[in-house]
C-alpha cells in the first residue's frame, strides 16, 4: 500500500511538472495577416494584426482570419500536449501511453 501511495505522489508531481512545461511551449499560427500565439496549455498568449489589413472594409476578413489562426494554433498546441503527455499516461497505465 505504501508503494502505491508513493507511486501516486510521484505521478502527481510529474503531472504538475508537465503542466508547468506545457505553459512554456508556444505555438504560432498565421492567417491572412493575423498571427496568433498560444501555449500548449491552450492559453492565448497574443494576437497580432498586420496594419495593412486594418480598415473598416476588412472587418469580416479580420474576424475570419482570427478564427482560422486561433483554430490552427489550438490544434497544434493540443497535438504537442498529447505528445508530451504520452510518457506520463503510460506511467499511469492509461490508454495512449507508450
Amino acid at each position: 500500500m505504501f508503494g502505491q501511495m508513493k507511486d501516486l505522489y510521484k505521478m502527481q508531481k510529474q503531472a504538475k511538472e508537465m503542466k508547468k512545461m506545457l505553459k512554456t511551449i508556444e505555438v504560432e499560427a498565421e492567417e491572412d495577416g493575423i498571427l496568433v500565439v498560444v501555449n500548449a496549455s491552450q492559453e492565448v498568449i497574443s494576437i497580432e494584426i498586420d496594419d495593412e489589413i486594418l480598415n473598416p472594409g476588412n472587418k469580416k476578413r479580420i474576424e475570419k482570419g482570427i478564427m482560422v489562426a486561433l483554430q490552427r494554433a489550438m490544434k497544434k498546441s493540443q497535438e504537442i500536449a498529447a505528445e508530451k503527455m504520452k510518457p506520463l499516461m503510460g506511467d499511469m497505465g492509461l490508454p495512449g501511453g507508450q
